[in-house]
């Protein structure tokens, strides 16, 4: 009898962790299945020129969608603008972010708290609450439908989330090692450039994904800047689509998302080496 008592405590929490272990996996395969069907639909009817909105294979496998969207007007040129926005406006947002960031994390002020809260409240205002503004501006300052302003705009709504995570990054950089420069001769900048971000590459690269991701995908800000046809990014004439009285040819927008989804894969796969690394720093101020 008493066996059996101390069993069946350890045979009931057994059988609890199972039905949890059980639970859990099932709710992974729903997010998996929710992931996995739009993606198996946009591969399957690109494929297929009788595409619709089911998830179906097709009956011959053909590339008739992909060579009626591979011309210059539908898928190269958008393209070509999509890279020149957000690459510019990448570039431009983790420049601006390391150097917002550095005196943010390695100097103490009053106003340090004040700063980064705003910055807090800057991320949270939504993007259609401030274009009308934003726009009136543009026209005035003349930036209206021209690529640099559109870079500008990108570059500083991406902004103040760069720089929260930048900031965060870089405090896990021992400042012993920039102290060590600067007994050397460094410069307080000499050592951001030389010392510091090397070391903070995953959280550069983290950065980086972020903000051309988010970019790459923005619909409304192009839509509202940009206003001659050859300068509309992929975001934006992927619209085109997208017919007047609902008709959408579903073969050709499944490709055409394909390829508008390389270039975010590629970047992906070109810095993911850097994404796996970790600070781990305490032994080199050490000795």
């Amino acid at each position: 009898m008493s066996a059996n008592t101390v069993k069946s405590p350890s045979r009931s929490l057994s059988s609890r962790r199972t039905s949890r272990r059980l639970a859990a996996d099932a709710g992974l395969l729903v997010v998996a299945a929710a992931f996995v069907l739009p993606l198996a639909w946009v591969i399957l009817s690109s494929l297929d020129t009788e595409a619709d909105l089911k998830v179906k294979v097709p009956d011959g496998l053909t590339l008739d969608n992909y060579d009626a969207v591979l011309t210059p007007e539908i898928t190269f040129t958008p393209l070509l603008n999509s890279l020149l926005l957000c690459g510019g406006g990448t570039i431009l947002t983790v420049v601006c972010a390391a150097l917002a960031a550095y005196p943010l994390s390695r100097f103490k002020s009053r106003l340090n708290r004040p700063f980064m809260l705003t910055i807090l409240f800057a991320t949270s205002l939504p993007i259609t609450a401030i274009m009308v503004p934003v726009y009136a501006l543009f026209v005035q300052v003349d930036l209206i439908d021209t690529m640099q302003g559109t870079i500008f705009f990108f570059a500083a709504s991406q902004l103040p989330f760069a720089i929260w995570l930048m900031k965060n990054f870089m405090d896990g950089v021992p400042k012993e090692l920039e102290e060590a420069a600067w007994t050397d001769g460094a410069s307080s900048f000499q050592s951001l450039i030389r010392i510091v971000l090397p070391l903070m590459g995953p959280g550069v690269a983290v950065v980086t994904v972020f903000s051309f991701v988010m970019m790459w995908g923005n619909f409304f800000v192009p839509f509202m800047l940009l206003l001659t046809p050859e300068q509309m990014p992929a975001s934006v004439s992927i619209n085109d689509f997208f017919g007047n009285k609902g008709t959408v040819v579903y073969g050709q927008l499944a490709a055409f998302s394909i390829i508008y989804s390389t270039p975010v894969i590629l970047l992906y796969v070109l810095i993911s080496r850097k994404l796996g690394g970790g600070f781990a720093l305490g032994g080199a101020v050490k000795g």
